[in-house]
C-alpha cells in the first residue's frame, strides 16, 4: 500500500468511518475514489489532510453506511484504478463478481483468461485499495475455505455473513476449522 500512497494526487483527502468491521480510512481525490483502508494499511495517512466534506468521501460514506446496512448490493463510486496492468484487470475483474456470491482464485483467474494464474490473481487481490467497494472478500479458497484478506480472515467472514443474509445466494463458505493453537 505504501506505493500507492506515494503516488496520490496533490488534492487527495482523508476521511475515517466506523464500520461494523472496523475503522475504515476513505481517500480520495477529485478523479474519485483511490483507497478504503484497513487499520493496518493505515502506516502514513495522517499527513493526507482530512476532507469529510469531500463529494467523492460524502458519497463513499454514504454508500458504505448503506451496503452495511443492508440496503446496497452495488456502489456507485468513481473509481481510480492505481496498479499494474494485471492488477488492474483483476481488480475490474473482482467488480464484476455479484452481492452474495463468491467464486475461488482458480475461476478468478479462468475468467481472466488463464486459470494456472491463481496465485498470482491472489498476489493482485490481496493489493487491491479498495476493500469492499472491489470486493476481494469474495473470493475464496478453491476447497470453500476462507484464506487472507487485507482486513482479516474475521472480517472477511463478517462481510461475506453480511452479504448471505441479505441476499438469496449464500455465499459457499467452508465452516471455520480452530486453528492449531485454538484446538490445545
Amino acid at each position: 500500500m505504501l506505493a500507492m500512497l506515494k503516488s496520490l494526487p496533490s488534492d487527495c483527502v482523508r476521511s475515517e468511518i466506523d464500520s461494523p468491521v472496523g475503522r475504515l480510512s476513505i481517500l480520495a481525490s477529485k478523479k474519485g475514489l483511490h483507497a478504503i483502508l484497513w487499520p493496518i494499511d493505515r502506516s502514513d495517512i495522517t499527513k493526507i489532510p482530512l476532507g469529510d466534506d469531500h463529494p467523492v468521501v460524502e458519497k463513499t460514506v454514504s454508500q458504505l453506511r448503506e451496503y452495511f446496512a443492508g440496503k446496497r448490493t452495488r456502489f456507485e463510486l468513481p473509481l481510480v484504478w492505481d496498479g499494474t496492468p494485471f492488477q488492474v484487470r483483476a481488480w475490474k475483474e473482482l467488480a464484476r463478481i455479484p452481492y452474495g456470491e463468491t467464486i475461488s482464485y482458480q475461476e478468478q483467474a479462468r475468467r481472466m483468461g488463464d486459470q494456472k494464474k491463481a496465485r498470482a490473481v491472489g498476489t493482485a487481490n490481496s493489493r487491491n485499495p479498495i476493500s469492499i467497494v472491489v470486493p476481494c472478500h469474495r473470493v475464496i479458497a478453491k476447497d470453500g475455505a476462507l484464506s487472507g484478506f487485507g482486513g482479516g480472515v474475521a472480517q472477511k467472514r463478517s462481510l461475506l455473513d453480511l452479504e448471505r443474509e441479505k441476499s438469496e445466494a449464500p455465499p459457499r463458505i467452508r465452516p471455520r476449522r480452530p486453528a492449531a493453537r485454538d484446538r490445545r
